[in-house]
């Protein structure tokens, strides 16, 4: 990976990473089509970079994080089914990463959820999040350890389905993306030394550039991207993903097996 690739993902950690359409999944797609080698850094550089992106929502959202005690424990009980079932699944997770065929399958799957959760429960009024509700978010949020599913997307379809209205449950899928990523870029460095694996000055570089392109643009994505919900739901970003899922298996099985 050259210094160019690594901002080309940045930029695209730092655009997908909040809005539901699997930045993981769009990074493992990009990697494949940059003909980025398949190997330990690259898979640590994919989600390290994330920790920049969540970054931008403590700046943005400062204020929230002063609130109260009753914030960080209701993320803390959002936050724990990720950290079962991810320290559970772990490898499994790891061989998904380098499937781009998963990606793209469930980059349809869910397009398909988001095109029918607006006229399902596009009129929530619910602004209140109790810890019952906090909790079957985290494990909806189980479900983008699935590359391709969305991290985001997950969380906001659970916090709907919970009767909570888009712009709270698009904001408390911000909030709960901050313990996550930092768990997951933790954990993920923690396996990398482990493994006896180590940082060159070149990686190192990689991935302080990664980290500062991607907080840069996902402090744009968030601004937009909340006013967008807000006014006019999920309904594009479901045929977006629908779209970009069909070319990929049209790729895949026509043109060329999709690789990573």
């Amino acid at each position: 990976m050259n210094e160019i690739q690594a901002v080309v993902l940045a930029i695209i950690e730092g655009i997908t990473e909040f809005l539901p359409i699997s930045s993981t999944g769009h990074m493992i797609l990009t990697s494949s089509f940059m003909g980025i080698a398949k190997d330990d850094f690259t898979k640590l550089f994919t989600i390290v970079i994330q920790l920049g992106a969540i970054l931008s929502v403590v700046v943005l959202y400062w204020r929230r994080f002063l609130q109260s005690w009753d914030f960080y424990k209701k993320l803390f009980v959002a936050f724990l089914p990720a950290v079962f079932l991810g320290l559970l699944l772990n490898k499994v997770i790891d061989r998904l990463l380098e499937s781009p065929l998963t990606v793209a399958i469930t980059l349809i799957l869910g397009g398909a959820v988001l095109l029918k959760i607006d006229d399902w429960y596009g009129q929530n009024t619910e602004q209140i999040i109790d810890y019952k509700k906090a909790l079957k978010i985290g494990f909806y949020q189980t479900l983008a350890m699935i590359p391709g599913v969305s991290r985001s997307g997950a969380t906001i379809v659970g916090g709907m389905l919970q009767g909570l209205n888009r712009k709270v449950a698009t904001e408390f899928s911000f909030f709960l993306a901050v313990p996550t990523m930092l768990g997951a870029t933790t954990k993920k460095l923690w396996d990398y030394y482990q493994e006896g694996l180590h940082l060159s000055n070149h990686q190192m570089n990689l991935l302080l550039i990664g980290n500062v392109v991607a907080f840069v643009v996902a402090m744009i994505a968030i601004k937009s991207f909340i006013n967008y919900v807000s006014h006019k739901g999920f309904k594009v970003f479901g045929y977006y993903r629908i779209l970009i899922g069909l070319v990929l298996l049209l790729i895949h099985f026509f043109i060329r097996p999709l690789s990573m």
